[in-house]
This record gives structure tokens, sequence and C-alpha cells, in this order.
């Protein structure tokens, strides 16, 4: 008897696939669409990226009035760090904190029903419910300082730019799973937006290069808010400083964090009781 044939597969993507992918589709556009209402908002949100920026730029030169070089590096260099802590603020200000907020507020109201039933992943769904368009100016903004900073160093390369690039990315993933835990702890603890609040000013020391901090605080950076690979591994890459070596301890440590991120959330959803539950 001759062997039943085959499914013929016709080239579409499986049905899960398909399903995630429209969802972030539409998740992105009505966020995007409820923000381009207002848009005035982005004259605000350009002069507050520009008054920052000027503030940031007096207090560097500032600091280089005094001295040729801060811990080795030089003022372009430095400029660059605040490129990439600038540019990396307007991904949190845009594409994580305020998910991670409305996922704080459904969960101390029991209203999470609403994402836990969808028949999708409700990690991502909770990842990308509400999403700030205007914040990214701070990402043109930054990457523009960057750039600017960039031509002014010597010795930079493509392979130091790839590798920035690179870091860069890990960074925003290693920062959204740092949001995600701070934020799953609200299933236990009511009141987890002081802790978010306390990450936000954590996060202002990463305008400077993590060296010049003493050494507790060079691993306070490094493990529980990783300011050290998400700001400072990028500018290291572009001066040449950091190299394939850093960066694979970068990608291995942004695979841990994303597995016990992912066992975090899940154990954080068993223990939930919300308003239908």
């Amino acid at each position: 008897m001759p062997a039943p044939a085959a499914p013929v597969r016709h080239g579409l993507a499986r049905p899960e696939a398909v399903r995630r992918r429209d969802v972030v589709r539409t998740l992105v556009g009505v966020s995007a669409l409820n923000e381009l209402q207002y848009r005035v908002n982005f004259f605000l949100q350009l002069f507050q990226s520009l008054v920052a920026l000027a503030t940031a730029i007096a207090v560097v030169a500032l600091v280089f009035l005094y001295t040729p070089s801060l811990g080795g590096w030089s003022p372009w260099e430095l400029m660059v760090v605040v490129g990439v802590h600038t540019a990396l603020g307007g991904v949190i200000r845009s594409v994580i904190q305020p998910s991670m907020q409305l996922l704080m507020e459904d969960i101390r109201e029991g209203k999470l029903d609403f994402a836990l039933t969808k028949p999708v992943d409700a990690q991502m769904l909770v990842s990308l419910r509400r999403i700030t368009v205007w914040p990214l100016v701070d990402v043109v903004v930054g990457a523009g300082v960057v750039v600017v900073a960039a031509t002014r160093i010597e010795g930079v390369t493509i392979l130091g730019i790839a590798l920035a690039v690179a870091a860069v990315l890990l960074g925003a993933v290693m920062i959204y799973c740092l949001w995600l835990v701070i934020t799953t702890g609200a299933f236990w603890i009511v009141r987890m937006e002081h802790v978010a609040e306390l990450f936000n000013g954590l996060y202002q020391a990463g305008r400077w290069p993590i060296g010049l901090f003493p050494g507790w605080l060079r691993g306070l950076f490094t493990v529980l808010v990783p300011l050290a690979f998400a700001v400072t591994l990028p500018s290291e890459a572009l001066t040449g400083r950091a190299g394939l070596l850093a960066l694979g301890g970068a990608v291995v440590f942004t695979a841990v964090l994303v597995a016990f991120t992912r066992w975090f959330w899940r154990l954080g959803v068993k223990s939930y009781a919300g308003a239908s539950a």
C-alpha cells in the first residue's frame, strides 16, 4: 500500500507566523495613527530633545575646560556616548516604556485578561500595545550626534561601525528585558512604578562611560542595570576600544537575560488573578 502523500505547500507562511506578523503591524499602525493626530507634539518633542542635547553638550564642554581627556576619553569620543545614550533613550520612551506602564496598570486593575485570552503570544502583545511616535525624534538626534562625532575621531572603521550597531541592538533588547522584569514584578508588588522611576534615574548615569564609576557601581551598571552593555559598549566598539570578544560577551549576556525574562514573565502570569480569573 503506497504511503500517503505529504501535504502540498503553496509557499504560504504558517498561520501562527501570519497572525503574529499581522498583530505586530496592526498594533504599530494603530499606535502611530493615534499619535499622528497631535502633530504639534512633534515640535514640542524636538524642542525638548534639542534642549536636553544642548545641556549634555554644555556639561561635556564644561568638563573639558579643565582636562584634555576624561578617563582616556576625548571630547568627541564622549559625544559618541552622549549620542548613543540619547538614541537609546528615545527607543525606551517610544517603544518600551509606554507598553510597560500600560501593563502595570492592567495588572493592578485586573484587566490583563484582555491580553491573556487573545490567540497570540501574550508577552509580544503586552510589549507592543502602546507605542509613542514622537520620542523617536531622540533616536534621530542621537544618531546625528554619533555620526558627527565619529567623523571627528580618527581610526573609525567599518568593522567598528558594524559592531557598534550590533551592540546598540543588543542593548535595546537588554533594556526591554529589564523593563519587562520590573513590570512583571507588579504581579506580586502593586506599586512597581516606583521601581520604574528608579530605573529612569539610574539610566541618566549612562551619559558617562561606565569605566569612570567606582567598582561597585560598574558591577551594578553591568549586571542589574546593563548600561555597560547598552550604552558604553557601542561607544567603545565605534571608537576601537572593544572588539568581537566584548560583543560575544554581550550576545551571551543578552541570551541569558532573554531566557530569564521569558521564564519570569510566565511565572508572573501563572500567579495572576484577574477580574475573570
